[in-house]
């Protein structure tokens, strides 16, 4: 779990310690210099980078052409900047991350409960699902404008119990997300369309839609 302090610190302050713990705990990665780097439903395997320096070598190798998410958050790397040449390496700094993530997801978490019209306990998984691929009711949400003073339900707590009920009877399974703009495309093209086009072919890439692992 991340720590409180950081929480207190570098966390969008309009969010709860215990909704920045839960996205973070959804969505993040455990080491603030991991790079993800995605096409559709594949998650590719690239090495991991032990310094910030290596981390930003590393994004913008992939930037422009695939999705790419950075540090504790996840966060779109190529979210406002118009260039590689743009990106901070603040990207990598564990308070800056979280400070841009939550404050990305804060957004995103009142236009989901804007539109359910009053603060619901799925409007988080919603705005959940919304940050993983930048899409909302078929709008790109990233670039939505911040509806103000939303007020948002807390995150449902879920004992063991209940975890171990729905995964014998399998209604806790969700279908892999559609593929969506995760992240700006440079020039207002389609980051998947870009000009800089890389070769993904020297690595592996792993197979993330539950329904096929393991095949």
């Amino acid at each position: 779990m991340i720590d409180a302090a950081l929480i207190q610190q570098c966390a969008d302050p309009r969010l709860s310690v215990e909704i920045v713990q839960k996205f973070v705990e959804e969505v993040g990665a455990a080491d603030h210099l991991t790079v993800t780097v995605k096409s559709g439903d594949r998650t590719y395997a690239v090495p991991h980078p032990k310094t910030a320096e290596e981390a930003m070598e590393l994004t913008q190798k992939y930037i422009g052409q695939v999705v790419v998410r950075v540090g504790l958050t996840q966060y779109p790397a190529g979210l406002g900047v118009a260039d590689k040449s743009q990106l901070s390496m603040g990207l990598f700094d564990p308070c800056e991350n979280l400070k841009m993530g939550t404050a990305l997801f804060g957004k995103i978490y009142r236009i989901v409960t804007k539109w359910y019209g009053h603060p619901r306990p799925e409007a988080f998984d919603d705005a959940i699902w919304s940050y993983g691929t930048g899409v909302f009711e078929g709008e790109r949400v990233f670039y939505s404008d911040d509806p103000g003073d939303v007020k948002v339900a807390e995150p449902k707590a879920v004992d063991d119990e209940q975890i171990d009920s729905e995964r014998a009877d399998g209604s806790n399974e969700t279908a892999e997300a559609g593929e969506g703009p995760s992240e700006p495309p440079f020039k207002d093209e389609d980051p998947n369309k870009a000009s800089i086009r890389i070769d993904l072919s020297g690595i592996k890439a792993h197979n993330t839609d539950p329904k096929t692992a393991g095949q």
